[in-house]
């Protein structure tokens, strides 16, 4: 990405600065089209445009906080460097895109306690495919415990963190529970953005699934062919209507035996080159992952030690910052994605959910799980979510639904077609096959994205 993109441009006129924080094994680059398109949209005497990078590549194995300090750092350096060059930044609009929108979260906490949002108007708040209530798998029994136990041992503390096997700092809980907890600063900054959007993968996202991106207890896109998809007007075949996006279709209306059958042959026909795939090669991609990942964990706690000691060019005063306000109590190459498609979600019984327990989002809410917290600002997305059952989830991923929900965000739900949806929601690269994702950029610019 060219400098003139990455930090913005020397126009003085702008008054709004938008970063942009790319996600796992990321670096500025896959935010170059997003880049493109906003400064397409809006010229340089409106708007600032920049992508931190010293949290690129495999610095992303060292933590949602440690990166969020290197992008907060980054941040205000940019600021200050802006007005020296005569801007007077005034607003401020964040995306996130993957583990980014993680990041993203973190990051704004810290600008708030360092007193930013007492001189910035925080006016966009977005993230893409990003999983908010990380990506331990909602299943029961053994092998459920065998994937997410795995899993969490791949990527040093970015991987504990996802997993939320994490106990952070001195609170005793995982870090995705704080960064949702609706007494922290992180959530009391999110809650002073005018705009708070969420763009979800219903299918084919295979790094950061559905429930996670749109901070769901349900997944109403397991089967497409048993739900009947409404799309937005002027995104068709994308971007589904927040509104009323699925409906289960009538048991009259089902697939007829023969396509259920065909299809079965197809996904079994489908299934067979996976299959081959893990008999022969998988053993041996994933030698070489567990090593390099064994090789990046090890860097990754050197890095995280020298950070810790005050030793990585960051200075650790400004963002040690206390976690709580008021009385609050304290996935690297395709090979190893592949894999994950292996893992199938799995629900509670019908028995544990009572309908009179869910909320108008049609999540169902355990009475113990409720937080209170900022009260809603935006309007609610609405589905027919009953009809789904509920997944396997942990209480405090039940918890983190409960207190997102609350202070609010928009959600869209985007149809990728494609088996690469996680890299084509935001155009990662200039592939034919990413081109639904310009349809989601489109429209997030054009109805989501205020100036």
């Amino acid at each position: 990405m060219a400098e003139s993109e990455r930090i913005a441009s020397d126009g003085q006129k702008a008054d709004h600065l938008c970063v942009l924080i790319h996600g796992l094994w990321g670096n500025p680059k896959h935010m170059a089209y997003l880049a493109s398109s906003l400064r397409e949209k809006h010229s340089e005497d409106k708007l600032h445009i920049y992508v931190p990078e010293t949290n690129a590549g495999n610095n992303t194995y060292d933590g949602v906080d440690l990166g969020a300090e290197r992008v907060t750092k980054e941040i205000e350096t940019c600021i200050q460097d802006l007005e020296k060059k005569g801007s007077q930044i005034k607003k401020l609009s964040v995306v996130g895109y993957s583990l980014g929108g993680l990041v993203a979260r973190y990051t704004i906490g810290l600008l708030h306690h360092n007193g930013w949002f007492d001189r910035l108007e925080p006016v966009n708040f977005t993230t893409f495919a990003s999983p908010h209530l990380g990506v331990r798998t909602p299943m029961l029994g053994f092998r459920g415990q065998f994937w997410n136990s795995f899993g969490s041992r791949t990527l040093s503390a970015s991987g504990r963190q996802l997993f939320t096997i994490d106990e952070f700092r001195d609170t005793g809980r995982p870090l995705l529970s704080v960064l949702a907890d609706p007494d922290s600063i992180f959530m009391i900054a999110l809650s002073k953005f005018r705009n708070r959007v969420l763009y979800a993968n219903i299918v084919n996202d295979r790094s950061a699934p559905y429930y996670t991106t749109c901070i769901s207890t349900v997944d109403e896109f397991v089967s497409l062919d048993a739900v009947d998809i409404k799309y937005l007007p002027g995104y068709e075949s994308v971007v589904l209507d927040p509104e009323n996006s699925v409906t289960l279709k009538p048991p009259s209306v089902q697939p007829p035996f023969l396509t259920r059958l065909a299809t079965s042959t197809s996904n079994l026909k489908d299934s067979v080159p996976m299959f081959a795939l893990l008999v022969i090669f998988i053993p041996v991609g994933t030698v070489v992952f567990l090593v390099n990942s064994g090789i990046q964990s090890v860097r990754s706690g050197q890095r995280i030690r020298l950070h810790e000691e005050g030793k990585a060019g960051i200075g650790l005063g400004s963002y040690r910052i206390p976690l709580m306000v008021e009385n609050a109590q304290s996935t690297m190459d395709r090979a190893f994605s592949r894999v994950t498609t292996l893992r199938e979600q799995q629900y509670l019984p019908i028995a544990d959910t009572d309908d009179s327990s869910e909320d108008q989002n049609g999540h169902a809410r355990k009475p113990s799980l409720a937080a209170s917290g900022p009260e809603l600002k935006l309007k609610r997305t609405t589905s027919r979510q009953a009809d789904f059952p509920t997944l396997a989830m942990t209480e405090e991923q039940f918890a983190m639904v409960d207190a997102l929900d609350k202070v609010g965000f928009r959600k869209y739900r985007v149809h990728m077609h494609t088996n690469h949806s996680h890299a084509a929601i935001i155009v990662r690269a200039e592939r034919s096959w990413f081109s639904d994702g310009k349809v989601v950029v489109r429209h997030w610019l054009e109805e989501e994205f205020e100036i």
